[in-house]
């Protein structure tokens, strides 16, 4: 069985990390897996929005510590204990850090369904996403002090624009433990639902979007992150481009004529 399950069904893409022994636990084939699986849903013209979860009891509790311990996982791959720290720099670049900058390039809604818990690489991997919908149950953790490391993944960089700084700085710096209910007060999750109830939140919320004007809601996610390292008359003149697109497109006629007719528009 596969470290990581990759299946799409009527235009979702869902991403399951399939390690449930192990809470999830990052390997070194799961790494590999997830750069095979985002390289095909960045290319691919039928998916239109991205689900990531996890099996069993949790969402994922990060990187494998035990294996690391023995000087393998994805945080040394299968070097030697004592290999260099260059050594180790590049086995990090060359495949953890690549699962980041392929969400960068991804212009589709990507969506984290946590469970269980959420740990270390394991909540990095959410705050990569879009949207976090959390169980209210859902332990999350910036971990990696408890074990003398930093935040290989990006957590450092992606941590601070959600929540405000000095509460992703205590988060790292004292690896404290939030419920989904605490995450979704400081902004860190965008909702917390029952955990009975996860499922099926985020199916209606995938449908939401599944049905909604692709073109635009591309668009909208690629302005909204650019914006972010844009000034304002470098956004205004990106957006106003976007606009002459999508106002040509069948999606934006047919939304207007339902707003006129006062019914649901049915978008292509």
């Amino acid at each position: 069985m596969s470290d990581l399950l990759f299946s799409v069904k009527d235009h979702v893409a869902y991403i399951t990390m399939n390690r449930p022994d192990s809470l999830n636990a990052f390997s070194e084939e799961m790494i590999v897996e997830w750069i095979k699986a985002l390289e095909e849903v960045r290319d691919s013209d039928d998916i239109r929005v991205v689900v990531l979860s996890g099996n069993g009891r949790g969402f994922c509790a990060g990187g494998d510590i035990k294996e690391m311990s023995k000087g393998r996982g994805f945080f040394n791959s299968s070097e030697d204990i004592s290999s260099t720290a260059l050594n180790r720099k590049n086995s990090i670049w060359k495949k953890v850090q690549r699962v980041p900058l392929l969400l960068q390039e991804i212009d589709k809604p990507v969506i984290a369904k946590m469970h269980g818990f959420a740990i270390g690489a394991g909540l990095d991997m959410a705050l990569m996403c879009d949207i976090r919908i959390a169980a209210d149950t859902t332990k999350l953790s910036e971990s990696y002090v408890k074990v003398g490391i930093v935040p290989g993944d990006g957590g450092a960089y992606f941590l601070p624009r959600i929540v405000n700084f000095d509460q992703a700085l205590d988060m790292l710096w004292t690896g404290k433990v939030l419920t989904g209910d605490e995450a979704k007060e400081i902004g860190l999750v965008t909702y917390s639902v029952k955990e009975d109830q996860l499922d099926e939140f985020v199916e209606e919320y995938v449908q939401k979007l599944v049905k909604g004007p692709q073109q635009a809601i591309q668009l909208i996610k690629r302005a909204a992150y650019q914006g972010q390292r844009m000034d304002l008359r470098s956004h205004l003149d990106q957006i106003s481009s976007h606009m002459g697109i999508v106002t040509e497109l069948d999606d934006h006629k047919e939304g207007v004529k339902a707003v006129i007719e006062k019914r649901n528009p049915k978008f292509n």
